[in-house]
C-alpha cells in the first residue's frame, strides 16, 4: 500500500533540512502521491533546489484529543531528496522511511544502495542539568500527549515522535529507554529542536506554520539521584496515567530539554558542523 492509503490525500507535514545558513524547519501542506512521491505546498516560500535533502514528520493525529499508550496514529520520518521545484511548490522522492502504526512497523522503504551515513562525531554524556526544581506545569499542553524532536543528524536532520512535558518557562522534558537512536544523536550534539504540535486543541488553516510550536533547545540529562527526576516523574505519570508502568521502569534515560528560543517557520538557525 502507499503512504496516502495510510495518511490520507492531504495532510501538514513539518520538513527540516540543512541550508547554507544552517538548520530551517519548515510548515506545509502535503500531498501523498501514489509512488510514495510528496508535493509539498510551503505558503511563505523557501530556499531548496533540486537533490536537496530533506526529512518530513509526518502523521495523521489531526483532531485527535486523546492519544493512548500505544500511540495508535500513522507516522513517520520521510527522508527524501528534492525532485523539483516549482515557486512554493516542491516534490520529494523518497530515500528512506519507516511507518509506524502503535508500536508496529506498517510499510518501510529505503532506496538501492542507500545506508545510513556514517558518524565520525565523538559522543559523550549529556551535561547534568542546571535545573534544581520542576517549574508550573504548562496546562494548556495537559492533553496534548507527544511532539517531535529533531536531532542534528549526518546529512539529514532526525525526526521522532514521543511523549513531553513542558512548564510555563519553556523546559521539556522527554524520558526514553537507553541507546535508543536519538539518544546517540544528542550525545554527539545536544543542540536540538523541539515542535509541540497544536492540532489537537484547534487547527489553523489561514496561517497553517500556527499549527506547531519550533523551540530551540539544548540538551541535558536528569540523572536519578536529582531530587528533579522523582518531580518529573511523577508529572508526566499525571499527564499519562495509563503509561504510568513505563514511566515508573528503573533505568529510563530522562532528558531536559532548556529552550534557546523560539523559532518561526522558515527561519535559519546555525549548527555546528556535523563531522569534526
Amino acid at each position: 500500500m502507499a503512504l496516502k492509503d495510510y495518511l490520507g490525500e492531504q495532510l501538514l507535514g513539518v520538513l527540516a533540512s540543512y541550508q547554507h545558513q544552517g538548520i530551517v524547519h519548515h510548515v506545509g501542506v502535503v500531498y501523498p502521491r501514489a509512488n510514495n512521491e510528496l508535493r509539498v505546498f510551503i505558503p511563505k516560500g523557501h530556499a531548496l533546489a533540486v537533490g536537496s535533502l530533506v526529512t518530513l514528520h509526518l502523521d495523521n493525529r489531526t483532531g485527535v484529543d486523546e492519544l493512548d499508550a500505544e500511540l495508535r496514529v500513522y507516522r513517520t520520518s520521510y527522508k527524501g531528496r528534492v525532485l523539483g521545484v516549482d515557486e512554493s511548490w516542491v516534490t520529494l522522492q523518497p530515500v528512506e522511511y519507516m511507518l509506524i502504526h502503535g508500536l508496529r512497523v506498517v510499510e518501510q522503504f529505503r532506496e538501492p544502495g542507500y545506508d545510513f551515513p556514517a558518524d565520525e562525531r565523538t559522543a559523550s554524556r549529556l551535561p547534568v542539568t542546571p535545573l534544581q526544581r520542576l517549574g508550573p506545569i504548562q496546562e494548556k499542553e495537559h492533553h496534548n500527549k507527544v511532539g517531535i524532536l529533531t536531532t542534528l543528524a549526518v546529512d539529514q536532520p532526525h525526526t521522532t515522535v514521543l511523549a513531553f512535558l513542558n512548564t510555563e518557562a519553556d523546559d521539556v522534558f522527554l524520558v526514553s529507554v537507553p541507546g535508543t537512536f536519538k539518544q546517540m544523536q544528542l550525545e554527539r550534539d545536544p543542540h536540538c529542536f523541539f515542535i509541540i504540535d497544536e492540532r489537537a486543541k484547534f487547527t489553523f488553516e489561514q496561517a497553517i506554520d500556527w499549527n506547531y510550536t519550533i523551540l530551540e533547545a539544548q540538551a541535558h540529562r536528569v540523572p536519578p539521584s536529582l531530587p528533579l527526576y522523582e518531580q518529573v516523574r511523577t508529572a508526566f505519570v499525571l499527564k499519562n496515567p495509563w503509561e504510568a508502568g513505563f514511566f515508573r521502569m528503573d533505568g529510563l534515560e530522562m532528558v531536559h530539554l532548556q529552550c534557546q528560543s523560539m523559532v518561526f517557520a522558515g527561519e535559519p538557525r546555525p549548527v555546528a558542523p556535523l563531522l569534526e
